[in-house]
């Protein structure tokens, strides 16, 4: 069937802030689908509270509506069009991109009769499917009905009948919630005694306060298909995805691999027949679709665990391992066309209908937090706790998994062998037995300790093909020790680079060598990184995407070209302190150095994002942001420069090592950049300057640190340089607290110098955003933050304009802005954090790159900042050549939000380490708006050390 010419309008909806459970995968999808159907000439409308995002930007759809995601603010926006000459009326809305928060609005909505009310059809899926799907007990029902299996299980909406199926069905249990997304309030109970408590947390959780109580097949494997379905019931799997963890953890904290590497081939076609018989038997579906199966490891027995009749967090990673754009082609399927009548995205000449292959693996690792949240329960289960994650390609599982570890920043030159190995057996059974985010690392250290591979699968019910795979980096690490940096045979190293060992990590295992040292021999040698193209189709057509990941085998499918060119780095996976608002601000980055004529190359591995799909930068490499593969794209590409500041502290971390290698860096230079990220440096600065600024010190150690201490005054406050989100930054109150605040952050962060300065107890805190292009400067925005000076400003909700300051302290701020841009030669943005007390204005700190608050700002003032900013960065560009009018009325708040729900035995406590997980704007008439005098009224309630 063509496409419906009758929807001439389609509303989607968004996600809302980012979440642990919901994070910027929807945003991705949200943004492809909006893209996708204004290729057909349909006006798009999105509602979606959060600021931080590329989805809720003009370049992304026609009108953009950042509210609440309330049922008024649907009605709202509905009742503006229809009622306006110049909009036009809704036809329809598209619920399926949006995560759980999305359906179930889209339900809340069709049963208050808005739809109804303003003639707007629901297109991607119908109410009853979604009904079928997320009501756990029409989804068994529905499941016996057409012979799929499924554990058993019983559905109870009181306590009284919870207790009963528990009685019927014995320990182990699963409790699964109906209606809720990354596992929230589902858990696991091995007793009878700890039911109650889960069985209360579960009812309270669901919506709809329903649960299921199902039988645990703990230990089983598990799998997602993901699907695409159209009108005429065609459907297609576009990708198999296999846990590397096995059943009783959430698939979005379990590592995943695709395609599946352990399913024997009649086990695969039986669970494909029954994924195409369960999408077929949920009713009026087209689109995007996720079924979970868990698989008993003894017979191959499949269950049916889930089915999600919309895009879900594995849709993103689908699209990016394999290339085909889920979203795009299901809002297209949603506005009636059928598969057959769609084009390949990749090849341009083959259809939609048809399956992906793979020429490659893939692998996903999750990226957690557990440091912000002290105390926290670190062991995985149902309920999500991970805040991103990273995905690694390769020719091997096994060189995809050492890709994925070098891309989770967190310190890491692969899997294993760089020195930071524990040593403790008894600590690393634990961990194997009781998975938390390092099982991974501790499964290598067991295996260098001689733990038996059968032992580990014993404690760990991992697939013993998995634990073969890790057991070879253990061998090859052993046999690597025979050799001296000259004498490695080039086979040897050839197979170490195969299998995924970084320049770092083959450093380290010589020993007394250095990462260049590995580089100048792996370079003689002749052993060059070739990079192969992502095209859907393992070569058999020919592809038209610039779509790269790198290995060692065979020719180099990169070409570069002799166009002149930039990369823009990307900022790794989503983490509290870095999220996605560096995302949008690397898409605005290509768009901008595209429009200035560059040929733009994205260097990313994040899969959730905008950043990293295909069509968005002239050339993608899906690699990590680590220094050994970023320096070898710039070795093939030869840019004329690299952008560092829109990829946060990811980015920022190379500037070092290019300024070294003589790499241009656009934009500020690295000298600049380092006396701003030089706590130390930077205070001296002010001083010469004659800015005011907070007493302080610099230490080196735990002594030092109190001397400083007592020269300034307590209360103090300690942190290191070079880090975002506040990382390790603490309020100490004397001698005691300091010495361990002092010997803790060196050991996190060893051969780093420790600021000590005064803590201006009871400040206000506001902060600058500002473009400088060597001869002017643009303050961005100015915003005063709600909290007092101590909360960190990411935690902090803050308003645009100031809405409390002085005429004075709003010029000084002004002043000193003008005049550190000036001094650090800034070329493009600079963030600024000031403290005001008694109404002198003290200058915090500098930052100079895109900050957490300019896409907010961006989105309240409605002006592309950050395109100006790189196009200043670039040279291409003057203030001058730009007019720039803003469109604020009233004022806008930015508000944190926080995933403590997730963390129940954790306090909500704020200090100067960030722990907010996304944000939503709000925008306000005046300061009579009851909702900021409440904010207002609680400023200070959660300020902790």
């Amino acid at each position: 069937m063509p496409k419906d010419n009758s929807i001439k309008s389609v509303l989607i909806i968004g996600s809302g802030p980012i979440i642990i459970g919901q994070a910027c995968e929807f945003d991705y999808a949200g943004s492809q689908a909006s893209l996708s159907l204004k290729e057909e000439g349909i006006i798009v409308s999105i509602i979606n509270s959060n600021p931080a995002t590329i989805m809720t930007d003009k370049v992304i759809a026609d009108h953009v509506y950042l509210k609440s995601l309330d049922v008024t603010s649907l009605e709202e926006i509905l009742k503006l069009h229809q009622e306006s000459a110049e909009l036009p009326q809704i036809d329809a809305v598209l619920p399926t991109m949006g995560g759980q928060t999305a359906l179930n609005l889209a339900i809340e909505a069709e049963e208050r009769g808005v739809w109804e009310k303003y003639g707007v059809r629901i297109i991607g899926v119908d109410t009853a499917a979604i009904e079928k799907t997320e009501n756990r007990e029409e989804f068994r029902k529905l499941m016996v009905e057409i012979g799929i299996g499924v554990a058993k299980s019983k559905i109870a909406n009181s306590f009284l009948e919870g207790k009963e199926a528990a009685q019927q069905i014995g320990f182990p249990l699963v409790i699964r919630p109906s209606y809720t997304l990354g596992g929230y309030g589902g858990g696991f109970v091995h007793k009878k005694e700890d039911f109650d408590a889960a069985l209360s947390h579960g009812l309270q959780a669901s919506p709809t306060h329903e649960v299921l109580v199902e039988q645990a097949v703990l230990g089983w494997k598990e799998y997602e298909l993901e699907l695409l379905r159209d009108n005429k019931d065609n459907v297609i799997i576009i990708c198999s995805i296999e846990n590397f963890d096995p059943m009783g953890i959430h698939t979005g904290d379990s590592i995943t691999v695709a395609p599946a590497m352990t399913l024997s081939d009649r086990c695969y076609q039986d669970m494909r027949n029954q994924a195409i018989k369960m999408m077929r038997a949920i009713g009026n579906f087209a689109g995007g679709c996720n079924v979970q199966f868990s698989v008993n490891p003894e017979d191959e027995k499949i269950i049916a665990i889930e089915i999600n009749p919309r895009v879900s967090r594995s849709s993103a990673l689908a699209s990016k391992a394999t290339g085909y754009p889920i979203a795009k082609i299901a809002a297209k399927l949603a506005i009636g066309y059928n598969l057959d009548e769609l084009e390949n995205q990749i090849t341009k000449t083959t259809s939609a209908y048809f399956e992906p292959t793979l020429d490659y693996v893939i692998v996903k690792i999750p990226r957690w937090n557990f440091d912000k949240f002290k105390g926290a329960n670190m062991e995985l289960g149902l309920q999500m706790k991970s805040v991103g994650e990273v995905m690694g390609i390769g020719r091997s599982f096994i060189e995809a998994l050492q890709k994925a570890c070098q891309s989770l920043e967190i310190g890491r030159a692969g899997l294993g062998s760089d020195g930071k190995q524990n040593r403790n057996i008894e600590d690393i059974m634990h961990k194997l037995e009781h998975p938390s985010w390092d099982r991974l690392f501790a499964i290598k250290d067991a295996m260098r300790m001689g733990v038996p591979v059968e032992s580990i699968r014993k404690a760990t019910k991992i697939d013993r093909w998995f634990l073969n795979q890790i057991q070879e980096l253990a061998t090859l690490e052993q046999e690597l020790k025979r050799y001296s940096l000259n004498n490695i045979p080039k086979d040897v190293f050839l197979t170490l680079k195969q299998k995924g060992f970084s320049d770092v990590q083959i450093a380290w295992i010589l020993g007394n060598v250095t990462e260049d040292d590995v580089y100048d021999r792996r370079k003689e040698l002749g052993l060059r990184r070739v990079y192969k193209m992502v095209d859907t189709c393992a070569a058999e057509f020919q592809a038209k995407t610039p779509y790269f990941y790198s290995t060692y085998d065979g020719e180099n499918e990169s070409v570069p070209s002799d166009k002149k060119k930039v990369i823009v780095l990307g900022s790794g996976p989503n983490r509290i302190g870095q999220g996605i608002e560096f995302d949008y601000s690397c898409v605005h980055g290509l768009i901008a150095a595209h429009e200035e004529g560059y040929e733009s190359i994205m260097v990313n591995c994040n899969p959730e994002t905008v950043s990293t799909d295909f069509n968005m930068a002239d050339k993608l490499y899906f690699e990590p942001v680590f220094w050994e593969h970023v320096r070898e794209i710039i070795d093939l590409e030869q840019p004329e420069g690299v952008i560092v500041q829109l990829g946060g502290q990811t980015a920022l971390k190379m500037a070092e090592k290019l300024y070294e290698k003589g790499i241009k860096i656009i934009g500020t230079s690295y000298p600049n950049m380092d006396i701003a990220e030089d706590r130390g440096r930077f205070s001296d600065l002010l001083k010469d300057l004659g800015i005011p600024y907070p007493k302080y010190g610099v230490a080196e150690d735990a002594e030092e640190a109190i001397k400083v201490a007592n020269e300034v005054g307590y209360p103090v406050l300690v942190r290191p340089s070079y880090v975002l989100g506040g990382q390790g930054m603490s309020i100490v109150i004397n001698d005691e607290d300091l010495e361990k605040a002092v010997v803790k952050l060196l050991g996190d962060l060893p051969g780093n110098r420790v600021l000590i300065d005064h803590f201006l107890d009871r400040a206000e805190e506001a902060e600058s955003d500002s473009i400088f292009d060597g001869d002017d400067v643009h303050i961005i925005g100015l915003m005063e933050h709600i909290e007092p000076a101590g909360i960190h400003s990411g935690d902090s909700s803050a308003v645009l304009p100031p809405f409390n300051l002085s005429k004075d302290v709003i010029t000084k701020m002004e002043e000193y802005t003008h005049k550190i841009a000036r001094a650090l030669k800034i070329r493009g943005l600079m963030n600024m954090q000031f403290a005001i007390k008694n109404g002198d204005v003290y200058v915090i700190e500098a930052n100079p790159r895109a900050s957490r608050t300019v896409p907010f700002i961006a989105k309240a003032y409605d002006v592309p900042y950050i395109n100006i900013a790189t196009k200043i960065m670039l040279g291409t560009k003057k203030l001058k050549d730009f007019t720039i009018e803003r469109k604020l009325k009233g004022y806008a708040i930015k508000e944190p939000v926080f995933s403590h729900h997730k963390f129940p035995e954790v306090q909500k406590e704020l200090g100067p380490e960030m722990k907010s997980t996304g944000e939503a704007i709000r925008f306000i008439k005046d300061l009579e708006d009851p909702h900021f005098i409440q904010l207002y009224r609680e400023k200070s309630m959660y300020l902790s050390k």
